[in-house]
């Protein structure tokens, strides 16, 4: 699939309420990385009051440029029908789970693939549900490729036995498929029950599986990077083509199914929209213990995608900017000061066309700090815990920086995922510093396992 996919008449792109419009919409500043996108005025004239929909081969290269540069998001009309569609549902020893799923997708063909539990799951009376059984366990990958290779729909959703799909989950997802350069779309995975005790509020507020509620496009780099496979619906041809999911892993087949798809060419979308349910682990251990395994997927991820899963990624001169200032000497404000001073002058030399040059390049220029500090600090906190555990031991001035970041970021942390009924900030710092402490562990250890340091790098542009 290449850019080139005609979007079909109909299909409406509007821009997203942080992009930010100068010389008479001819200039769009937003996404996310941000970037700036430059437009013809006939094209500036079809977005008119931030939308445009798609009547002709002109608004339709619009419309993809919009979509594609992240400063707008897709508004289809149109969608596939639910009987296009194939559930499949990888299991293994969850019965309970199995049948609450079922009963959830009534009507839909199902194919449920028994991944070596140590009771077979029975075939069930509903002619519309399909059991395929390993008679050993080959892993989450395998079972939904053997789903996958079953089916004969245009799309499969694949859905994990420990979730619950909401309402309206389906119809919300097909519509993005109305463009025929969208691969994967994605729910939002929400708490099953989120007020199971502090871990399980904490869990609602920041799982690893819920990616927040802004729509985006899924491409590595981007704060949506990756979706968990817990919950997709993709084509299955395009699937198929690309050899499905990895069954040499069995941790983070997700990410790397996503990147390859975006390597061929392919979009996804992320639809907060659409909800589904997931029953969180919230016993302390098992929770622990599957934060870590989470780490331990990116070294394999490195090694399969070089520079796609740094610890922090950002120019070298912002890099030198956050350091400098975070160093807390007067020679390092100093330095932070005239390198901020440098990028702000480079980007209004870029920004020269357009209305308060000065302005945009200061806006621009703090939000890239402020971002790089929170890289930073973060680093600090997950990825790099024991080498920062060691200096704080080592040196009560390192010592103070750190708890001062540790408390800054977990608030920081928790104002962005804050919900209602939720934890109190304290509480919610404390979990988000264990969170952490056990994904940097599984980190470093699959680094060490894979004798490949490639996953704690940071990447520094140009």
């Amino acid at each position: 699939m290449t850019s080139t996919a005609r979007l079909p008449d109909g299909f409406g792109v509007r821009i997203d309420p942080r992009v930010r419009a100068y010389s008479d919409g001819r200039v769009l500043i937003g996404g996310s990385p941000t970037r700036m996108l430059k437009l013809a005025p006939a094209a500036a004239a079809m977005i008119g009051d931030g939308y445009v929909k798609v009547v002709d081969s002109q608004t339709a290269v619009v419309a993809r440029r919009l979509l594609d540069s992240g400063v707008g998001n897709p508004r289809p009309t149109a969608l596939p029908a639910t009987s296009d569609v194939t559930v499949v549902i990888p299991v293994k020893n969850n019965t309970a789970g199995l049948e609450r799923l079922l009963a959830a997708v009534e009507g839909l063909t199902v194919i449920v693939v028994d991944d070596g539990s140590d009771v077979p799951v029975p075939a069930p009376a509903r002619a519309s549900v399909r059991v395929l059984r390993h008679e050993r366990s080959r892993g989450p990958a395998a079972a939904r490729n053997t789903g996958l290779r079953a089916a004969t729909t245009p799309f499969v959703a694949f859905l994990d036995s420990d979730v619950v799909p909401r309402k309206g989950w389906l119809e919300v997802m097909l519509g993005h498929f109305s463009d025929p350069a969208v691969a994967l779309v994605a729910p939002r995975v929400v708490a099953l029950e989120p007020d199971k005790g502090a871990l399980g509020r904490y869990e609602h507020a920041r799982s690893s599986l819920d990616l927040g509620r802004r729509e985006a496009a899924v491409k590595s780099g981007s704060p949506v990077s990756y979706v968990p496979s817990a919950a997709i619906i993709v084509r299955r041809d395009v699937l198929t083509a690309t050899g499905g999911f990895d069954e040499a892993m069995h941790v983070a087949e997700d990410v790397d199914l996503c990147w390859r798809l975006q390597e061929a060419g392919w979009r996804m979308r992320y639809e907060p929209v659409a909800h589904v349910a997931h029953d969180h682990r919230v016993g302390f251990r098992k929770w622990f213990t599957r934060k870590a395994f989470y780490g331990t997927g990116a070294a394999p991820l490195a090694s399969r995608h070089p520079g796609s899963v740094p610890t922090m990624s950002m120019s070298g001169s912002m890099l030198f900017a956050c350091v400098a200032a975070a160093s807390r000497t007067r020679l390092g404000v100093v330095g932070s000061v005239a390198s901020l001073s440098v990028t702000m002058l480079r980007l209004r030399r870029m920004f020269t066309e357009l209305d308060q040059p000065t302005r945009i390049a200061a806006v621009l220029t703090a939000q890239g700090f402020v971002g790089g500090m929170w890289q930073v600090a973060s680093a600090l906190c997950r990825h790099y815990w024991p080498v920062t555990l060691v200096a704080a031991v080592v040196s009560p001035k390192v010592r103070r920086a750190v708890l001062g970041f540790a408390v800054a970021e977990g608030l920081w942390d928790w104002y962005g995922h804050r919900e209602e009924g939720g934890l109190d900030p304290l509480r919610y710092v404390f979990y988000k510093r264990l969170d952490d402490i056990a994904y940097g562990a599984g980190l470093w250890w699959g680094a060490v396992e894979a004798r490949d340091p490639a996953a704690l790098a940071p990447r520094i542009r140009g």
